[in-house]
C-alpha cells in the first residue's frame, strides 16, 4: 500500500525515456520523471521515492526531500494567492494548497505561517492549514513531565508563546520559561514541563533547575573529551554562543561550569576551559 505525502519504497517496473515507472501497487504505475531518476537505474531496483499529486492531480514520484510531509507541521512561506487560496512553497514543482476556510488569518504573499499538512478527505489532496488547532491535540493522557520534546513555536499569547509538540499536539511555553524571545517558525529542542488539570500542556525550554545541571555537567564533559580536552565556550561568552551549542541559558551555562570546578573536573581560564580529568 502506497502512502502519499510520504516517503515510499517502489520498485522500477518499466523504463522510458522520460523516466521510470515505479510498482504503485493499486494505485497502478507511478512516474519517477528522468531528472530524478538515479544514475543506472535498473528494472526492479527499489528506489526511496516521495509521492504527491502535480498540477493535473496525478500522483507523481520525486526523489527531492520536501519541506514537510503529511502529518508534519512546518514554517512555509506564501508565494501565490488566489481565488482557491493561498499557495506555500514546500520544496516541490508543485506549491501546496492553503484553502480559504484553512487559514486562520487571511495570508499574505511573501509571508511564512506555521501550517499542518494533511489530505483532504473530499478529494484526496494533500493541502495545509493554518488552523492547528483543528488538527492538533491540545490535551495529552501520556506525556511526562521532563520528557524531551521537538518544538515549533507558532503563535503567542498573553502568557507566553504557542507551540507544536512533536507535529501532533499544541502547548505553551510560559514567558518566564523562555529565556530570550523566540520568533514564529522556530525549531528548538525542549521537555515537558508539567500537564495542568485540564490535560493542557506546559513546556519549557529547560529541565529543572538539579536535573539539567546534572545533564549539562555530563554534554560539557563529553563535548570536552572530543575536543582535545578544551573550549573556549567560557563562562564569559555569548549567550548565543552557549545556547547553540548547549540549548540552555548562560546562567545555567555558569551554574554548570561553577559546579564541575568545585568538583575539581575543570579549570577556568580566562579565555578556555580545561578537563582535568582523565
Amino acid at each position: 500500500m502506497i502512502h502519499p505525502g510520504k516517503f515510499n519504497r517502489l520498485s522500477v517496473v518499466k523504463l522510458v525515456n522520460f523516466g521510470v515507472f515505479l510498482d504503485g501497487g493499486e494505485a497502478g504505475n507511478i512516474l519517477l520523471p528522468k531528472r530524478y531518476v538515479p544514475a543506472n537505474t535498473e528494472l526492479n531496483d527499489v528506489l526511496d521515492v516521495f509521492l504527491y499529486y502535480d498540477s493535473e492531480d496525478q500522483l507523481i514520484a520525486t526523489t527531492e526531500k520536501p519541506k514537510v510531509e503529511l502529518g508534519q507541521c512546518a514554517w512555509l512561506k506564501v508565494t501565490d494567492v488566489n481565488n482557491t487560496g493561498a499557495f506555500l512553497d514546500w520544496g516541490l514543482p508543485k506549491d501546496l494548497l492553503v484553502p480559504y476556510a484553512e487559514q486562520h488569518t487571511p495570508m499574505q504573499v511573501g509571508k511564512s505561517y506555521v501550517v499542518y499538512v494533511y489530505r483532504d478527505s473530499a478529494s484526496r489532496r494533500l493541502v495545509a492549514s493554518s488552523r492547528l488547532n483543528r488538527h492538533l491535540s491540545e490535551q495529552s493522557h501520556y506525556f511526562k513531565p521532563q520528557q524531551p520534546v521537538d518544538l515549533l513555536i507558532c503563535g503567542h499569547s498573553d502568557m507566553g508563546y504557542k507551540a507544536v509538540i512533536n507535529h501532533t499536539h499544541l502547548g505553551l511555553i510560559f514567558r518566564d520559561d523562555a529565556f530570550k524571545p523566540l520568533r514564529y517558525g522556530a525549531k528548538l529542542k525542549g521537555y515537558i514541563k508539567s500537564i495542568r488539570d485540564d490535560q493542557k500542556i506546559n513546556v519549557s525550554l529547560q529541565l529543572p533547575a538539579a536535573a539539567q545541571r546534572q545533564e549539562l555537567t555530563e554534554q560539557i564533559v563529553a563535548h570536552l573529551k572530543a575536543n582535545g580536552g578544551k573550549s573556549r565556550l567560557t563562562d564569559k561568552s555569548a549567550p548565543d554562543d552557549i545556547y547553540h551549542q548547549y540549548n540552555v541559558s548562560k546562567a545555567n551555562y555558569k551554574k554548570a561550569l561553577g559546579k564541575l570546578y568545585k568538583e575539581k573536573r575543570i579549570n577556568l581560564g580566562k579565555d578556555e576551559i580545561t578537563l582535568l580529568e582523565s
